[in-house]
């Protein structure tokens, strides 16, 4: 049963490491604690298009705080 498990775990920790090398070739700025939330919400049922629009969303609104922060200092 612990070699089952580990097995798993070994399946796991690969499949994550690959979507990892996936994510940097395509750029997506996401780091590996990034990425296993989102495959976990894709996972529960998250729509991946939609998760990836408020990614981006997300991204336009800190980048816009960021300059509007540097115009006042």
């Amino acid at each position: 049963m612990a070699s089952a498990a580990n097995a798993n775990l070994n399946a796991v920790r690969e499949t994550m490491d690959v979507l990892l090398e996936m994510s940097r070739l395509l750029n997506t700025g996401l780091d590996m604690e990034s990425l296993s939330i989102c495959v976990r919400l894709c996972e529960q049922g998250i729509n991946p298009e939609a998760l990836s629009a408020v990614i981006k969303e997300l991204r336009k609104a800190s980048e816009s705080l960021k300059a509007s922060e540097n115009c006042t200092s």
